[in-house]
């Protein structure tokens, strides 16, 4: 199988995984985290989700390089 192959199938599984977990995924507390910064005042809000923003990078990050070192490129 080649790279591109692999990184198709396993961006097609992702997808598939998070379909089937998104009752589940829609409960986690993303957006309303300690650190997330909120301030709303009269007829507007500014959302600010730096813990968010931080932890999705941190588990984007571990992903892609296991996917790398799957397809081989780590």
């Amino acid at each position: 199988m080649s790279p591109a192959q692999k990184f198709w199938l396993a961006l097609g599984l992702l997808f598939v995984f998070i379909a089937f977990a998104w009752p589940w995924l829609k409960r986690l507390p993303l957006g309303r985290l300690p650190g997330d910064v909120v301030i709303r005042g009269e007829g507007f809000a500014v959302y600010l989700p730096f813990t968010t923003m931080l932890l999705l990078s941190l588990v984007l990050s571990l992903l892609l390089s296991a996917l790398g070192r799957w397809l081989g490129r780590g």
